[in-house]
């Protein structure tokens, strides 16, 4: 699988110099005034609440490989929280408010597809965070159906045929552990069984004319392989990337004439590149090399335009060409950001899209392909936030250890100088195997807005940055990965306009895990750490991933190590059996439905700290899994996270 895959299979997530002065007191730094000067700087600068940032509104498109569009054109199929909780909405693109067609009150729900003849939508939601997806079918009178009804099961959805006759679903009803391709009738909604898993495959994509099936299969978390099935032939799963060695190999999807395969590979270098595999002839060719990770490669209808995007320097590079003429279409009327879920209608007349930058969150867009020119169709940021308030981020590096340096993307709050320094927190991302990238984020913006610099480091095995650096933690986690958290740190110190004694850590995921590892293992190193759902016993955590996970759990072991021979190891490792190291402050955040990171993972850990005497405040949400869904619940954790640093790290009650 190619490395932007493999990071999200491993992600368990799915899912942030010199010169300081020396103070007359005789100790290293230029903390002490900090909270006066802080206070000064802002006198000109104004701040907006928690609330205010997530009254931000999130959209996003239908699932690639659907029907974006309504049948007459007139709408688009997208998914807004607007609500409070993610709903599945018609947005004209004439302009205007979205139609809502879903109207949940509790799960989140997704778009995944209209009809192509008629208005019934397909759309996906979990039961409380528990990530156990069903598909749905809402009829044109408002009425829903479970098309993949049972308990405990998990579906998707994974595509259409080309002549918009079939649809189909992924279900592990029959296998937890291996999903299986259903087969809908788009009249009827009559299914059967397309391909049975043997298990250890990932189904990714059925050719338009329905013969081919492509499935991948990661082996380790460096090695992965493609598969081929002809549903015409022996219907059974043909290796078609036998290699030697660690190479990754992941799909991308077929041509839209289902004459060839598109997958991406890192078999040719450091970077996951684009080639194409004659479905005929086996014959593979290079299409897109670059100096960067093509991240995917997708059609229009008929194929006349290819969309690919390179993940350059934790930026989407993305090109649109008309293959017709091999020249890039040129956008106008469009703002700096990164471009994300391009669909066509089904004339190739015109694309939506979304745009996202630092200081705006993703909004809706269309474009006429005749002219390039496009419109907006959607406000995300709250009309209450002026955006000049917000802050454009900068890709910075510093040296971790061994020399090996180190990408971050860096907040620097206005005002910050030497004569009013700020305070600062390290943001660890989720993996392991993930990467922070440059775009909006209303957590990482609310505390720049208040005054705190973040740095979203993208510690060694961090995807992104090529397959050497990607695998420089392999089963060697919370070891050299830690210490460059610990060398943001002081990075950060280093910098003149930080306030050097005011430096907190903070992640989610296996963020939180790192949160929780420097705080023990480097008691010393952050005044504070901020662990949303972070692991805490390794042991117990990869014992306890769930079945669906297939072969992406042995990939996990790979990297992580098996429990059945490494846990002592991961014992050692594990925050939860050091926490009589932990002496500074800590912030613990919780969702009860967590199937990744267990509830009793940081009930133990707060348990364990609490008995040092260390202060520890826990946050839990009865209602919400990895990761939080629900507005008044990312509300009420942002409130906890800004009171926290500021009575532990700013420390404004002194």
């Amino acid at each position: 699988m190619h490395r932007a895959a493999a990071a999200s299979i491993l992600a368990l997530l799915a899912a942030m110099p010199a010169g300081a002065a020396v103070a007359q007191d005789g100790h290293a730094g230029h903390g002490a005034h900090a909270q006066h000067a802080d206070h000064a700087a802002h006198q000109d600068h104004q701040t907006y609440t928690a609330a205010q940032f997530f009254e931000t509104t999130s959209f996003g498109m239908a699932s690639s490989g659907a029907y974006a569009f309504s049948p007459d054109g007139s709408h688009i199929l997208i998914n807004s929280d607007a609500s409070g909780v993610f709903n599945v909405y018609a947005q004209p693109i004439a302009g205007g408010e979205p139609v809502a067609l879903t109207q949940s009150t509790d799960n989140a729900t997704f778009a995944a597809s209209y009809f192509p003849n008629d208005g019934r939508v397909l759309f996906t939601h979990d039961q409380g965070g528990d990530e156990l997806d069903h598909v749905y079918l809402r009829n044109e009178d408002g009425t829903v159906v479970d098309l993949t009804p049972g308990e405990g099961l998990k579906a998707d959805f994974l595509g259409w045929s080309g002549d918009g006759a079939t649809f189909y679903l992924t279900s592990n009803a029959r296998d937890a552990a291996a999903f299986d391709i259903l087969a809908f009738d788009a009249a009827s909604l009559e299914s059967r069984v397309l391909f049975e898993n043997p298990g250890g495959f990932f189904p990714s994509g059925v050719s338009p004319d329905g013969r081919w099936v492509v499935i991948d299969k990661p082996n380790t978390s460096a090695d992965s392989d493609i598969y081929l099935v002809d549903l015409q032939g022996s219907g059974e799963p043909t290796l078609i990337t036998a290699h030697e060695g660690a190479i990754a190999y992941g799909s991308y999807g077929f041509t839209p004439d289902s004459s060839a395969l598109v997958f991406g590979t890192n078999e040719h270098g450091e970077w996951n590149q684009a080639w194409r595999r004659d479905l005929a002839s086996g014959e593979i060719s290079p299409m897109i090399q670059a100096d960067w990770d093509v991240t995917y490669v997708s059609y229009s209808p008929s194929g006349r335009y290819q969309v690919h995007a390179l993940n350059a320097d934790a930026s989407t590079d993305v090109t649109l060409t008309d293959t017709s003429t091999g020249q890039a279409i040129s956008l106008s009327g469009v703002p700096g950001g990164d471009l994300g879920g391009i669909r066509f209608n089904e004339d190739e007349t015109t694309i939506a899209f979304s745009v996202a930058s630092d200081t705006s969150p993703s909004d809706i867009f269309v474009a006429d392909l005749a002219t390039g020119q496009a419109r907006r169709l959607t406000h995300a940021l709250n009309p209450e936030i002026d955006e000049s308030h917000l802050v454009e981020a900068t890709i910075v590096r510093y040296e971790g250890e061994g020399g090996v340096m180190v990408p971050g993307v860096l907040y620097r709050p206005h005002g910050a100088s030497a004569a009013v320094p700020v305070p600062a927190v390290v943001f660890v991302h989720g993996g392991p195997g993930g990467q922070s990238r440059r775009g909006y984020s209303a957590m990482v913006q609310h505390l720049v807005n208040h005054g705190y610099a973040v740095l979203m480091a993208n510690n060694r095995g961090s995807s992104g940055y090529g397959k050497t650096f990607f695998h420089m933690d392999d089963r060697a986690h919370g070891e050299a990965d830690l210490r460059d958290i610990v060398a943001g740190g002081q990075w950060l110190r280093d910098q003149d306009w930080v306030a050097d004694d005011q430096v907190a850590v903070m992640g989610g995921s296996y963020g939180g895990y790192m949160t929780a590892a420097a705080l023990a293992f480097h008691p010393q190193a952050f005044e504070a750490g901020i662990n949303i759902f972070g692991v805490t016993n390794w042991v117990r955590t990869l014992e306890s991933i769930p079945a669906w996970w297939g072969a992406q759990r042995d990939a996990l072991f790979d990297e992580m190590g098996d429990p059945a021979t490494d846990a002592e190891r991961h014992r050692a490792i594990s925050p939860l059996f050091h926490a009589g190291n932990i002496v500074r402050p800590m912030l613990v955040i919780q969702g009860a439905n967590d199937p990744r990171v267990l509830q009793v993972e940081s009930d133990e850990l707060v348990a364990a700290a609490r008995a040092n005497g260390t202060p520890v405040e826990y946050v839990l949400f009865p209602d919400e899994g990895h990761g939080f869904l629900r507005r008044e619940n990312r509300v009420t954790a942002q409130e906890a996270y800004l009171r926290f640093l500021d009575q532990y790290v700013r420390r404004t009650g002194e």
